[in-house]
């Protein structure tokens, strides 16, 4: 897989995805990831890639011009290009199966007030949020999709069963863990665990899933049911 990410401060990403999986996964071939500095896609002097807004207000808005000439220069027919905004859908699990499967992602990383418009009409083909919160930039949204989705890629784990058993992979959030030692200061692993029943704990395992969302995240089993009491959510605009 080949991701391309576009970004005024390309310093950010230097040390995150260095290490452990994702870094496994570039060594490995699985993942081929490029750093792609918006300024280099100027032509002044003083590589300027924002301006101030039509119609006034306050802050900066990403010019058009730097943004369609990387794209242009980026992209091909494979490509699926993703911005990250506080303005796009929520990101979760299903989502970063679906971005797993692409062959080439670029992702723009937002910045300032915003982004001129014409880019997200013409060459945007999605509009990803991590959270209802506004960060600095787009960098650390683009970060935790390219971790997620690496992680799903065919052999980036040590055992790709991992990644179905994790919390959302089912709607539901993940069951309990423990390890050795059985009982530590007063505290003891659940017998059925010790007992050598595989179906058995993979019941209580399950029954476990469900007791926890339901108490941590009603959310999800509202989802996991249709929603049918839930109003749809509409998508904002920058």
């Amino acid at each position: 897989m080949k991701i391309d990410v576009l970004t005024l401060f390309p310093a950010m990403f230097a040390g995150p995805l260095d290490v452990s999986i994702v870094q496994r996964a570039r060594t490995a071939g699985l993942l081929d990831l490029r750093i792609q500095n918006l300024r280099d896609y100027t032509h002044d002097r003083h590589k300027t890639v924002d301006d101030s807004p039509f119609g006034g207000g306050p802050g900066m808005v990403l010019k058009p011009e730097p943004i369609f000439e990387a794209v242009e220069k980026l992209a091909d027919e494979r490509t699926r290009v993703v911005l990250m905004t506080p303005a796009g859908r929520p990101f979760n699990q299903a989502l970063a199966r679906e971005l797993a499967g692409q062959e080439h992602l670029l992702l723009i990383c937002g910045s300032y007030e915003g982004i001129d418009e014409r880019v997200i009409e013409t060459l945007v083909d999605d509009e990803i949020s991590i959270g209802d919160y506004v960060l600095t930039n787009g960098g650390l949204p683009a970060m935790i999709v390219i971790d997620a989705v690496t992680r799903l890629l065919p052999g980036a784990l040590g055992d790709d069963e991992s990644s179905h058993d994790e919390s959302f992979s089912h709607g539901l959030l993940e069951y309990p863990h423990y390890t050795r030692p059985a009982e530590f200061r007063g505290m003891k692993v659940p017998e059925i665990l010790l007992s050598g029943h595989h179906a058995e704990i993979e019941k209580w395992r399950a029954a476990q899933a469900a007791a926890r969302t339901a108490q941590r995240r009603p959310d999800l089993l509202d989802e996991k049911s249709g929603g049918a009491n839930k109003p749809a959510r509409q998508k904002e605009n920058l």
